[in-house]
């Protein structure tokens, strides 16, 4: 998610792609030379882009473009999206469900909340379903809003709702990744918003099919420790999303954080997931792919 100075964020991104209102055309992006960078990647880290980070581009073009940088996928790609991920032999690295369960999007109106219980079921009930008989692996899920709630409150009906589920997404092979978000600044009154409360949740539901998605963009707005964190609570991360702090752009120099040693204490742990690149660029060159490209090879360890 954003900064608080952005103007973009994933919801209206979403909602603009939802409603096919991304442009139809853009130039063709240039076969420059720090495209050329990105041919010798070592793979290490198994590289993926979030959608709603560029959501002016098609997502025909950005799978096209990701293809050619390296990238073995397209991160939050709801159903929608994913025949156009197969045409370019990509995966959908994180996925949502289908439109008719827009619910399930809902940064807001999540899990900890039992008034949205009966929606939330029988919507994942069927996106576990879609997951799998498409061939992927991650489905997103979110806490919502606490309300009012304790913490002890929202783990309890968290665990409630999702122990409903899980068994299903065990069924078929399917990992539910609820993400970390922050609450200080681009997502307040968010209840899953810290590492020790998401790690209490993944112990109670005691499923490998059960995860938390580690924003790194978040957890250093929230608490920071990165890399101290990754390497003692590494089984409990399924997926992994970059951004710059402050800010939520390029992960260069201008910022305080080094991705480089994440990635090596990332690579250290054995994790064998994806990690999407989540940051908005500033620099728009071909529409941002520059600054995507340049990520990319910084993360490449």
């Amino acid at each position: 998610m954003l900064g608080k100075n952005t103007k973009l964020n994933r919801r209206n991104a979403i909602k603009k792609i939802a409603m096919g209102t991304t442009a139809i055309t853009i130039p063709k992006i240039q076969n420059t030379n720090y495209l050329k960078k990105s041919k010798s990647l070592k793979g290490n880290i198994k590289q993926s882009v979030c959608q709603w980070c560029y959501s002016d581009v098609p997502l025909k073009k950005l799978a096209e473009e990701s293809k050619k940088i390296g990238l073995v996928g397209i991160d939050l790609i709801g159903k929608e999206g994913w025949d156009t991920l197969k045409e370019y032999d990509l995966i959908s690295t994180m996925c949502y469900g289908d439109l008719e369960g827009k619910s399930t999007r809902s940064l807001t109106n999540g899990w900890c909340d039992k008034r949205f219980h009966k929606d939330l079921i029988s919507n994942y009930k069927r996106h576990i379903k879609q997951v799998s008989e498409a061939g992927w692996t991650n489905l997103i899920c979110f806490s919502g809003n606490r309300r009012g709630m304790s913490d002890d409150e929202g783990l309890k009906n968290c665990i409630n709702g999702l122990k409903q589920i899980v068994k299903i997404a065990e069924d078929y092979g399917v990992v539910l990744q609820m993400e970390l978000l922050n609450s200080k600044i681009s997502h307040p009154d968010y209840l899953c918003d810290n590492t020790k409360w998401g790690i209490k949740l993944c112990k109670s539901i005691d499923s490998e099919n059960f995860k938390l998605l580690y924003d790194i963009f978040h957890m250093q707005v929230m608490e920071g420790d990165i890399i101290d964190t990754i390497r003692k609570n590494y089984k409990y991360f399924g997926h992994f999303h970059t951004a710059g702090v402050p800010g939520r752009n390029e992960i260069d120099e201008t910022q305080e954080l080094f991705y480089p040693a994440i990635m090596e204490a990332i690579k250290e742990t054995g994790f064998n997931g994806y990690v999407a690149q989540e940051f908005i660029p500033l620099d728009k060159t071909d529409f941002g792919m520059k600054s995507l490209i340049e990520a990319v090879i910084t993360c490449d360890v």
